[in-house]
Order: structure tokens, then C-alpha cells, then sequence
């Protein structure tokens, strides 16, 4: 079989590798968190947030049979190997060479001689750069590439860190990871932003930041008042793939040219999302939908090193820990804050990440090894890594793209986004294009839908759905014909005039039996805080998933008949306007003015 062959039975293995994960994963029933039994004995242990005591010995025993299938340069089958590990891990693998440090004593910060809890099978300075070239050779074979993330070859322990990623199959396939980032006002969330997706570092006068505004307002006030998107991609090397200006052929000419987003979707290996949320008090709103309706795989918390963690930068943390979302802080402006101001933000932050109420481990990533190890366990272990960057001066940016380069994507979680089921599509933002005619844009929560099905859209005024045929698709602003649960895709929908359609709507397949719109629900529900009491006919702002609408309490399971501050009760409500579309177990946050309350749905009515 020749080498060209060879690649292309790689790509197929791996699409239908994907699609097997899906399909397995969704065929059984699995808790919220795959690590919830080692969360729940954590727990028990009173050392939640502890991170993991050692690495996998399963996946450190297949790296090991590799390794030494390349010490005796039996590639043939070594190339086997690592494409099973590739394929069976989303297209990509970090794959660790020599003896590594526990992941306690690295996050810790402890030297290399205080270390403990050692791993792996210690190697020499010549055996680690022998090992990366045969790996980079076998890889580069199956059509992939590898990029260094960590190596050193100093005192006693040399070891070496790569990442392994193969080239999507197609545009419908290319991982995405999406990611909201919030923060009080003037904490340098759409600056961050601009210097992480455009790639040239800000001036300290906001020139970073003008590219990623919508309104002209917000770029006379410097605020953001609506969602912004923004996506960072990277390539199958691992490099980001920025829309600056090309190099041209004739080295004297440079050309003006930007990439696209369909083109760095085209370039991409993966691709991060992120929502740039409005961080002054007054848009809480519109962050609060932004928070609710994306389903962002984390929350980024930018706070200003010379302000600290103030306003609604806290209001920000709540919510996210309310969701339940994975919360990761950058700090900011480290280049303008002097020493003693930045030690105080830094225990600032420390004390609310530590407190009853996060309970949260804080992990600095001061080294691309911890940034590395840090990627993949955060999640599951209720760590908070932070980082401290500058905008001007660059520093700490790498860290900081090298983690998001490494985070799971989002279709990755299999118990929220089920392929096998009947399609479910949460409308989150509508437009009139022209020549086009009505786009709506939103997740796809299950299933799978394709250009020219027949759909149902709803629930109108009345609790109707209507019916419609998909003309058309976009990812990213790239032409595609497929989309599987848990992507992000725009859809063209035929005959369907802007004003029938609204955010909070959902998309279904054609069926004898639609589904069903509620006006009436049930919740158990946790009080935040209110200053006086809530009682029946209390009316607030319900957000649930994309749905947002001011309900009224009907009724309570609580003797008093009241709710204050901390309580915990069964609540009835009623959608003022219109009845919506919602599940049992979906997650619902209610508001008049500041966040009032959350709980989850546990009844429809």
C-alpha cells in the first residue's frame, strides 16, 4: 500500500471513528460529569477540588508500548498504534516522553527536586530527542503533525510533551471548543480578545479591541453592549491561523488580503469560539442570555490587575458556577499595575476561589508544562487555572493560547449533546439576509440535520409549530451540508418570514406528533438573595437555555407562603407573554435586576 493510500484510509478510519464514539456514547445512559464517581468520592473525603493523585496507567501503558516499539524501530507497527491512540481521541493526543512529575506537586509549583509521585519510564537526554524524531516521523506518515508543547532536557528527569493531531476530514468535522468571557467593565475582555484572535499586541489605548465592536456606540465609549463572537483557530500543527496580512510571492509587495472566517475554518485543525460579554451592569441581560444560550464549554473571567475583582465580576462568577460551567481567570494589565496592587488582586482572587461558595483549587500556570497538564483536567477536578497576562508586552499570552489550544471540544461532551436522538435546534439569534431570506443561528442540541430536510420551527403565540425545508447551511461562515449535536451552524430557512421567527424558539423534525409547548412548569429553585420576600403573583426575568421570558410565581410549597434569602422551595410558574419550549432537568435562572435565583425544571404542567 503506498504512503498516499495509506492517509486516506487514516481519514476514514478516524470519520467513522468519530461517528462510533457519538453513536456509543449516546446509546447509554451516563451521569452529568463522566468523572462524577471520582467527584462524589472526593467529596466524601471533604478534598473536593483536589487534583488528580496520578496519570491514567492504562493510556501511560499504550504510550510505553509505542515507545518501545520505535526503541527497536519497528515502525510499521508503531504507526498502527499511534494511529489507534489518534482516532480514538478526537484527532489529536498529548503524547508525554520520560519520567512526569504528579499532577499535585505541579500544580503545587513545586521545583523539579521537591517533586513527587514520578511516572513513566525515565529516559536519557539522547533517548527523549531520539523518541521525538521517530514519533514525528511516524505521524508526519499518517498524514498528521506534531508540535512540541513542553521539553526539557535539564537535572534529572528530561522529558518531553508533544501534541499529536491529525487534519479534520472536513469542515463539518473540525473540533470546536467554545468559550464566554466576562468580567466587570474595563477589565480588558474585548482587548484580550483582539490581541489573542488578530495576533499584533495593543498600544495601552484600546487599538486591539476597535476590530471586535459591532456598534458605533461602542466604539465611541470603548463598552461592549452586545455579543460579540470572535474565533481563534489552529492548525493541525498546532500554530494559530490568524487573519493578518499575507505574505505575498514577490517578497516586496505585501498584500492587504484578510483571512475569512470560512477560510481559517478551511486552515483549521480547531477551532475556539468566543462570546465577548457585555460587562457593565446595565447589558447584565444580554450577558446573562449570552451565558445561558451558548453553551460555553468554560467561562473565561477577565479582572483587571489594577482593580481586582470587583462590581460584576463577582455577579459574573455566580452565574457561571450556577451553570455549572468550568471557570478559568486571566488577569490583566500586569504590565501597569504595579507589584503590591498585583499581590493584592492575585490573593483576592485566591480567597473567592477558596470560599464555601466556589470552592475552587486556583492552579497559576506560570510554565507551559502546567499550562499543558492543567487543559485537560480542570474540569473534572474543580481546579481554576489562572493566568496573568499583558496586552502590550505579550507576556503570558503563550500560555494562555497553548491552553485553549488544547481544550476538549465541546461536541466531546456526549451526555449534553446526543447524536442518536430526534433534532433538537435552540434558536439564538435571527436575521434577514438578503437574497437569502430568514437565518436563524443556534446549537444543535441532539440529533443531526442536513440541507433540504423538512423541519418544524416554534412555538408561536399560540403554541403552534410551523413548518419549513433548510436551504441552507453555515458553520462558521463556511458552506456545509451536515451538522451533528453539539455544533454551532446558521440555517436558511425556505418561506418563513423574519417577524414568525424569535430567539428562544426551537427547530424539530416533521413528525405525526409535534412537540408539545408548555406555559406552566414546576422547579425547585434555590434564593440567591432579595431584600424583602417573593411571594404568589412575584414576576422576574426566567432564563433557560436560549429562552428568555418574565414569569410569575403561581404558587409554592412553602408553609409561609413566602421566600426570603438562602431558602429552598418548590416553585410553580407561568410565562407572561407566550408559552415556550423546555425540559425536565433544564437549568433556569431567574432575575429582577441582579441574579434572584436558580434551580432546575423538575415538572411540566
Amino acid at each position: 500500500m503506498s504512503l498516499k493510500s495509506f492517509q486516506s484510509e487514516i481519514q476514514e478510519i478516524y470519520a467513522r471513528e468519530l461517528a462510533r464514539q457519538r453513536g456509543q456514547a449516546s446509546g447509554t445512559p451516563a451521569p452529568r460529569n463522566i468523572h462524577s464517581k471520582k467527584t462524589q468520592i472526593l467529596e466524601e473525603s471533604n478534598i473536593v477540588g483536589e487534583p488528580p493523585p496520578s496519570r491514567d496507567a492504562g493510556i501511560e501503558g499504550e504510550v510505553e508500548a509505542v515507545l518501545a516499539l520505535l526503541s527497536i524501530h519497528d515502525y510499521d507497527r508503531a504507526r498502527t498504534s499511534v494511529a489507534q491512540l489518534i482516532t480514538g481521541r478526537k484527532g489529536e493526543y498529548i503524547f508525554r516522553i520520560g519520567c512526569q512529575p504528579s499532577h499535585a506537586s505541579l500544580f503545587a509549583g513545586e521545583s523539579v527536586d521537591d517533586a513527587t509521585g514520578w511516572s513513566g519510564v525515565p529516559r536519557t537526554d539522547v533517548e527523549v530527542a531520539s523518541l521525538q524524531s521517530s514519533v514525528k516521523r511516524v505521524v508526519e506518515e499518517l498524514g498528521g503533525k506534531v508540535s512540541v508543547l513542553f521539553e526539557t532536557t535539564d537535572g534529572h528527569h528530561p522529558r518531553a510533551t508533544l501534541l499529536l493531531r491529525l487534519p479534520p476530514p472536513s469542515i463539518e468535522l473540525v473540533p470546536e471548543v467554545r468559550c464566554a468571557v466576562v468580567g466587570n467593565v474595563d477589565s480588558g475582555k474585548s482587548t484580550t480578545l483582539g490581541v489573542l484572535t488578530r495576533g499584533p499586541l495593543d498600544d495601552g489605548r484600546g487599538r486591539a479591541r476597535v476590530a471586535l465592536f459591532r456598534h458605533k456606540h461602542e466604539i465611541e465609549t470603548g463598552r461592549t453592549s452586545s455579543v460579540g463572537m470572535e474565533i481563534l483557530g489552529f492548525s493541525t500543527a498546532g500554530t494559530p491561523v490568524l487573519p493578518n496580512i499575507l505574505p505575498s510571492a514577490d517578497a516586496n509587495v505585501i498584500r492587504r488580503d484578510k483571512l475569512g472566517w470560512d477560510e481559517i475554518s478551511a486552515q483549521s485543525a480547531k477551532i475556539v469560539s468566543f462570546s465577548d460579554l457585555a460587562g457593565h451592569e446595565r447589558y447584565l441581560k444580554t450577558t446573562l442570555y449570552g451565558l445561558t444560550s451558548g453553551a460555553p464549554s468554560c467561562v473565561i473571567l477577565m479582572v483587571g490587575a489594577n482593580a481586582g475583582l470587583i462590581g460584576m465580576s463577582k455577579e459574573h462568577l455566580a452565574i457561571a458556577l450556577a451553570l455549572s460551567v468550568p471557570v478559568v481567570v486571566c488577569i490583566t494589565k500586569i504590565d501597569m499595575t504595579p507589584p503590591n496592587i498585583l499581590n493584592e488582586t492575585t490573593k483576592q482572587v485566591v480567597k473567592i476561589l477558596k470560599s464555601p461558595g466556589c470552592r475552587k483549587t486556583p492552579v497559576f500556570v506560570n510554565s507551559m508544562e502546567v499550562a499543558v497538564e492543567s487543559s485537560q483536567t480542570f474540569a473534572q477536578y474543580k481546579l481554576c487555572p489562572i493566568f496573568r497576562v499583558s496586552n502590550v508586552t505579550g507576556e503570558g499570552l503563550d500560555y494562555f493560547r497553548t491552553f485553549l489550544n488544547l481544550l476538549p471540544s465541546s461536541e466531546a461532551d456526549t451526555e449534553t449533546f446526543t447524536v442518536d436522538q430526534p433534532l433538537e435546534y435552540s434558536v439564538t439569534d435571527v436575521w434577514s439576509v438578503p437574497y437569502v431570506g430568514t437565518v436563524v443561528n443556534g446549537i444543535l442540541n441532539s440529533g443531526s440535520v442536513k440541507t433540504g430536510d423538512s423541519v418544524l420551527f416554534g412555538p408561536d403565540s399560540n403554541g403552534h409549530f410551523q413548518s419549513t425545508v433548510v436551504r441552507s447551511m453555515q458553520r462558521k461562515r463556511a458552506d456545509v451540508a451536515t451538522a451533528e449535536a453539539g455544533q454551532c451552524v446558521a440555517l436558511a430557512l425556505k418561506r418563513v418570514k423574519r417577524a414568525a421567527v424569535r430567539k428562544g424558539m426551537v427547530i424539530v423534525h416533521k413528525a405525526d406528533t409535534p412537540p408539545k409547548a408548555t406555559r406552566q412548569f414546576e422547579g425547585q429553585v434555590l434564593i440567591l438573595y432579595h431584600n424583602t420576600t417573593m411571594q404568589r403573583n412575584y414576576q422576574a426575568m426566567l432564563h433557560c437555555g436560549a429562552v428568555r421570558q418574565t414569569v410569575r410565581i403561581i404558587s409554592m410549597d412553602n408553609p409561609e407562603g413566602v421566600l426570603r434569602t438562602g431558602d429552598r422551595a418548590t416553585v410553580q410558574f407561568e410565562f407572561i407573554t407566550q408559552p415556550e419550549f423546555v425540559k425536565v432537568g433544564m437549568k433556569l435562572l431567574f432575575r429582577e435586576g441582579k441574579t434572584k435565583g436558580l434551580g432546575v425544571i423538575t415538572r411540566l404542567l
